[in-house]
């Protein structure tokens, strides 16, 4: 059986299913359905070449060219598809649920398969869905805090034992968000890949009810947050972890002290021209020596400026600072739950 879907009901009664994601390997790379696997008709030469014909040439000599590179891979798409759904039920799309991805499911149809199913729209359908997926107000829990207060592993705590909705950012982005925030992290995807795993997420979310997220710049790393979070972001309450700076320091050499010097020196640099000439060359200093606290006691210096001047553009009004002893994300998550539990309450 071969089935069109639209994308509202892929995503609310469809998306347990395998999906397969039949565009190039570039396009795919470029951003794709959280979860899909990719088992592309065309590789990004054979695509080209396609497009190319079609342009210059005709529709019908675009089909004859994309039918000679189809033809022998036609086993082998039947055999990936059977490795990512055994059970022979999946759902297929390409960029607009056109040829591509109707063609590919008449295919495993053809070849046994139970019941396959063609996403309307494609890809472009699911990027509709996220870009305006943002757009209702949500009931935020900002929390926010100089650098080194330890703000994602708690939320990643508050997360991890109770069932509070939260939406890790940071971890979305596999960047902490500052200029040492990509160091071991390995690579960060796309800015549209970023965008369509957190809306894969957001959109199981109560908006009615509290959603924990952490204060950010528009900018994690090089992913961008959607303007439209970003602005509910900032109408909403920030609750400040007023956490001594000592305190943060010695949370940060937890984090980075056994971290490749080479790699730490190339952070510093980043920044070295708002650090200052005389600030960056004593901060290697005391990177070279492994006095990493004085290190982290410098850097925080530097961040606790910037920060404060991000927070100072918010109506003070809607800022409440938390007092807190340590940077340890248990006991604070603790204190602040506390703290919260009227606000939970209401809502």
């Amino acid at each position: 059986m071969l089935r069109r879907i639209n994308i509202e009901q892929y995503l609310y009664d469809f998306g347990s299913l395998p999906v397969v994601d039949v565009r190039s390997p570039g396009e795919y790379e470029k951003g794709h359905i959280p979860n899909a696997v990719n088992i592309p008709i065309f590789s990004d030469e054979e695509r080209a070449m396609v497009g190319t014909a079609y342009k210059q040439v005709s529709r019908e000599r675009a089909i004859e060219i994309g039918m000679e590179f189809v033809q022998p891979k036609l086993q082998g798409f039947v055999n990936d598809a059977r490795r990512v759904a055994p059970d022979k039920t999946l759902v297929v799309h390409c960029w607009r649920g056109g040829m591509r991805s109707q063609s590919f499911a008449q295919h495993l149809v053809d070849n046994g398969f139970e019941r396959v199913y063609v996403i309307e729209k494609g890809y472009k359908a699911y990027r509709t869905q996220v870009l305006n997926g943002f757009n209702n107000d949500a009931q935020l829990v900002v929390i926010g805090g100089f650098t080194g207060s330890a703000k994602t592993e708690l939320i990643k705590h508050i997360k991890d034992t109770s069932d509070q909705q939260v939406i890790d950012l940071e971890r979305l982005a596999n960047h902490r968000g500052s200029a040492f925030g990509g160091i071991d992290q390995g690579p960060q995807p796309t800015t549209e890949q970023f965008e369509n795993n957190l809306f894969w997420e957001w959109k199981d979310l109560d908006l009615d009810q509290p959603i924990w997220i952490e204060d950010e710049s528009r900018a994690v790393g090089t992913n961008v947050i959607p303007q439209a979070l970003f602005e509910n972001m900032r109408r909403c309450r920030l609750y400040f972890l007023d956490i001594p700076r000592e305190e943060r320091a010695r949370h940060l050499v937890k984090d980075y002290g056994g971290v490749n010097k080479e790699a730490l020196k190339a952070s510093i640099m980043r920044i070295s021209s708002r650090l200052g000439g005389l600030n960056t060359q004593r901060a290697l200093h005391h990177l070279e020596q492994g006095e990493m606290y004085d290190v982290a006691m410098m850097m925080l210096v530097y961040y606790d400026k910037y920060y404060s001047k991000g927070v100072a553009k918010r109506d003070p009004e809607m800022v409440t600072s938390i007092p807190l002893k340590t940077a340890n994300p248990i006991e604070n998550s603790i204190e602040i739950k506390k703290i919260l539990s009227d606000f939970l309450l209401r809502l």
